[in-house]
């Protein structure tokens, strides 16, 4: 519970300080994880709130994409705003080498010799990089790697 805990304490604070974005995101936040409790129907554990957060942070980057797209910059910079604040929560996200170090262990642990492994290599990543990295990179990195191996 050290996540919500600290999330409720941080709301407080947003609260104290007039702080209207950080006070609605929070607000926000707390409630995906109230409704993931219930659908569940039990308390989460930091792990499920990593995953509600994880997914929070995942729609704000494909919103900014949308939004940037559309040319809509006053959305771009409040989701870039939502999001910093949901990765004030998050762990450390994984550097590009990093990830590609990980995509080469899961690589030779599994055994695999091309792209037609893909699952079984994503299989063993994904556990690994839940919350620290965005799937889309993962499956990239991991990808360039198969086809490295069978070409």
């Amino acid at each position: 519970m050290l996540i919500q805990t600290r999330m409720q304490d941080d709301l407080k604070q947003a609260m104290r300080a007039k702080d209207a974005l950080r006070r609605s995101v929070l607000r926000y936040l707390r409630s995906e994880i109230h409704n993931a409790e219930i659908a569940q129907q039990k308390e989460l554990d930091d792990e499920g709130v990593l995953a509600v957060l994880s997914r929070q942070a995942q729609q704000r980057r494909d919103s900014i994409e949308a939004y940037e797209g559309a040319n809509r910059q006053d959305l771009v910079d409040r989701e870039k705003g939502e999001l910093a604040i949901i990765l004030e929560y998050l762990p450390q996200q994984l550097t590009r080498t990093e990830i590609d170090s990980l995509v080469e262990q899961a690589i030779a642990e599994t055994g695999a010799s091309g792209p037609s492994d893909m699952g079984k290599v994503m299989g063993q990543l994904m556990p690994q990089v839940r919350g620290r990295a965005e799937g889309r990179e993962v499956s990239a990195s991991a990808s360039a790697a198969l086809r490295r191996l069978s070409g």
